[in-house]
């Protein structure tokens, strides 16, 4: 194998793994916090409504778009690290 496929295997692992780390990431919200944590977060309120509730129809978007620029931010160092940046 030469060093630029070594370079690439490598940098596509750690491409996958931080896919895999967001993704669960944003399961954990959507899924913990708005539907199996949804009764002991409701004790709690923002702005009027329920905190379960919230996440639920807005806490998981948020975070998800707040995700978007987490890998964003993240390939860009990916890209300079391995020298794919342009």
């Amino acid at each position: 194998m030469s060093d630029q496929q070594k370079k690439a295997t490598a940098y596509w692992k750690e491409n996958i793994r931080y896919v895999l780390v967001l993704l669960a990431i944003w399961f954990a919200v959507s899924f913990g916090a708005g539907i199996l944590l949804k009764d002991a977060l409701n004790n709690f309120r923002i702005g009027g409504f329920q905190l379960g509730f919230w996440f639920a129809q807005q806490g998981a978007i948020y975070v998800f778009v707040v995700l978007i620029f987490v890998y964003v931010r993240l390939m860009n160092k990916l890209d300079k690290k391995y020298g794919y940046n342009e």
